[in-house]
């Protein structure tokens, strides 16, 4: 049964969140085994053409962590700083968000890269926390040292979080121009007694207002997070806030499966699958109810989580759908470059100290960037099947065949053959046409006929989505017996 973690990743807002492995820190972090360069033929000449591995490439995406929350909601164990549930729209000079903007700002100025070569910023994500909460003009002190640091592109996707209730149509629309260009809404419900449950600082009223602002105000590129299998929450509700959502016509959804932290309100007070939470088949058919309503209002179920009309995927969530470098700044955050992740500290006094040690060349970069450190290729094959495998497109068996080697591909190919036949999941050939099951069992008679043949592999919608955590773990078997 799909547990996803409630923030949009990577979640959008802590990518660290989306990988089941343990993240190094800056001063722990060892060396690992290098996954050689891929390797293509030239078609003119034949010869053969290395390419560096997307890991290897130098940073497009930044996400940004803002850490500020009127309050914290009882489901989550984020790093937040709560401000009180006097701060609202309007609010512009508490200190505690100036001093944490001065440090960030200190962070990104005093990180050091040794790529030969910075392409501009192509994404920037701002998370939390509540971003919206952040006033403006310290909104574009960060932009703006983001732009001297690694440049940024004219068309980048600047993406930030709001909350209803934290701005207003004049706060919105100062930060459109400061280049903010997409939107996402945290409503997470519809109903007023859901929200007062989680523990959410805004009522049914402000998630009207937001989405009538937003309108107003002209934005072209918004999402909506919601969250299902919340206590007391029935498939009317459920069914009622799909509705809801799909006459405010976002350009995009983003629907998560409550996931109870062991370190919160609602983990002190319920065990998932038992009342008043649902249990895994009432938590099925939401999420088949929420697959079933958005693919027929044009929603495009790009990813586990992720529903899109045509052209409005969320680029910076691709980077890691791709396992593709991104840069993270901020309290708690984590980085992935060069192979490798990195967290920040998640208390604002150890992140001060790193700042600190950061400033006075105490904390060693390098190894993020330096091209001689090796990763470790179990651990890389099994996060790009992972991530693949949370996306519509799945899992490029070609490429990861070049990667890690065509035995790999054969042996996924054989151990899935019993989940293609139960629907779970599905087979393509290079033009993504599918492979039926007839000719599929002939093809794991033949090892070669199946490399050659199967292109692609991805989980089916809704039921392989469904089972994709136990699915995955297949992955993990062979690529790691």
């Amino acid at each position: 049964m799909l547990k996803s973690t409630i923030a949009p990743m990577l979640s959008t807002l802590h990518p660290q969140k989306l990988f089941p492995i343990k993240l190094a820190s800056f001063s722990t972090a060892l060396p690992r085994a290098r996954s050689p360069p891929t390797v293509r033929q030239n078609a003119s000449t034949n010869t053969p053409i290395l390419e560096t591995p997307s890991y290897k490439l130098p940073p497009a995406s930044a996400y940004v962590h803002l850490p500020f929350c009127r309050k914290r909601c009882h489901y989550c164990d984020f790093p937040i700083l709560a401000l009180g549930l006097s701060s609202t729209e309007t609010a512009d000079d508490d200190p505690r968000i100036s001093n944490y903007i001065h440090l960030l700002i200190r962070e990104i100025e005093a990180t050091e890269t040794k790529f030969t070569q910075h392409p501009p910023l192509e994404t920037v994500f701002f998370g939390g926390g509540t971003p919206s909460l952040v006033p403006p003009r310290l909104v574009a002190k960060v932009l703006d040292t983001l732009r001297s640091k690694f440049g940024l592109c004219l068309d980048a996707e600047i993406s930030m979080e709001m909350d209803p209730g934290t701005f207003d149509a004049k706060k919105l629309t100062e930060l459109m121009e400061l280049g903010v260009n997409r939107v996402s809404l945290g409503v997470q419900a519809f109903q007023e007694e859901l929200l007062k449950a989680c523990g959410r600082a805004h009522g049914i009223d402000e998630v009207h207002e937001a989405i009538d602002i937003i309108g107003s105000c002209g934005v072209r590129n918004w999402s909506m997070d919601l969250i299902s299998s919340l206590p007391h929450q029935t498939q009317e509700m459920w069914e009622q806030s799909l509705n809801l959502t799909i006459k405010a016509n976002p350009n995009h959804v983003s629907i998560y499966d409550l996931q109870v932290e062991k370190d919160t309100k609602f983990g002190s007070l319920y065990i998932p699958g038992e009342f008043p939470l649902p249990n895994d088949t009432q938590s099925a058919k939401f999420y088949r109810m929420a697959s079933k309503k958005l693919s027929e209002a044009n929603y495009e179920h790009y990813e586990v989580s992720s529903y899109s009309k045509n052209g409005y995927e969320c680029k910076h969530n691709y980077t890691y759908w791709i396992n593709k470098p991104f840069y993270a700044f901020g309290l708690g955050s984590a980085s992935y470059i060069n192979g490798t992740r990195y967290s920040r500290p998640k208390k604002l006094k150890d992140y001060t100290n790193y700042v600190q040690n950061l400033e006075s060349g105490l904390v060693d970069l390098s190894q993020e960037v330096d091209v001689d450190v090796d990763v470790d290729e179990c651990e890389m094959a099994m996060d790009i099947v992972m991530l693949s495998l949370r996306t519509s497109k799945g899992l490029n068996l070609r490429r990861f065949g070049d990667d890690f080697g065509s035995e790999v591909v054969v042996e996924l190919c054989k151990v899935y053959e019993p989940y293609m036949k139960s629907g779970h999941v599905v087979f393509l050939d290079d033009e993504r046409r599918e492979i039926k099951e007839d000719e599929f069992s002939d093809l794991v008679l033949d090892d070669e006929k199946l490399e050659s043949r199967v292109g692609f592999m991805r989980l089916s919608d809704p039921d392989g989505f469904l089972l994709s955590n136990e699915l995955i773990s297949l992955a993990f078997g062979v690529i790691d017996p």
